[in-house]
Parts: structure tokens; sequence; C-alpha cells
């Protein structure tokens, strides 16, 4: 959970900023993510002022969890707080860049790097 340091109640609402500074996430990628996430719905009060409650900032940190630490893309990190079971969709980019590769894949990826390395060489 963010951490604030305004000795403000711990259910309080947050600016934009507070939260930035809580979260490490910086102001315009919030902005986007509310644009991307229809569940992320902070308080927005005269003059677009934004207040995040308790849950948009849990919600905040979920995003930065799935997109930032487990490699969602956006579609994925989406789908899986739809709790959509297209895994597809949700497959982490790691899943998919990688930790996932079967042998035969490998071995035709060895094969161009040896190629590559040998056209390279000579």
């Amino acid at each position: 959970m963010a951490e604030f340091d305004d000795h403000k109640e711990t259910g309080a609402l947050r600016t934009i900023g507070e939260v930035s500074k809580a979260t490490g996430i910086k102001a315009h990628v919030l902005r986007y993510w509310e644009q991307q996430f229809p569940q992320l719905k902070p308080l927005k009060r005269s003059g677009g002022r934004r207040y995040y409650r308790a849950e948009d900032v849990a919600l905040v940190e979920r995003i930065d969890r799935l997109v930032n630490r487990e490699g969602y893309t956006l579609k994925g990190a989406k789908a899986a707080l739809r709790g959509t079971p297209d895994q597809q969709a949700a497959a982490p980019v790691a899943a998919a860049a990688g930790n996932a590769v079967s042998g035969d894949v490998l071995a035709k990826l060895k094969a161009i790097r040896k190629d590559l390395h040998a056209a390279l060489a000579g």
C-alpha cells in the first residue's frame, strides 16, 4: 500500500500529486490510466481537480503491479481487472516474449543466431 507522509487519515482524499509522490507514478501516467481503465474514476471537483479515494489508490497500485511488475500490456491488464478468462489477452508480455518459448522455437532461434554470427564473422 502506498505510504503517504501528509499526516492525513488513512481514508482521506488525495490529490493526484500526493498519489503520484506516494506511488512513484507520474501524474501524466495516472491521467492516462484514467482514460484507459474505466474503473479508475477519482472524484473531480471544480477546475477539474482530482481527488483519489483509498479504493482509487488501491486500483492504481494494482494496475501498476500488473503493468510494471508482472509485464501485462494495458489490454491484458484491463482483461485481468475485468476477470476475463481470455488468456491470450491477459497473458503477461514476459511470458509471450520468452518465458514460454517452446523447444522447437528455441531451436530455430538458436539456428538464426548461429547464421547471423557466421555472416558477421565472415
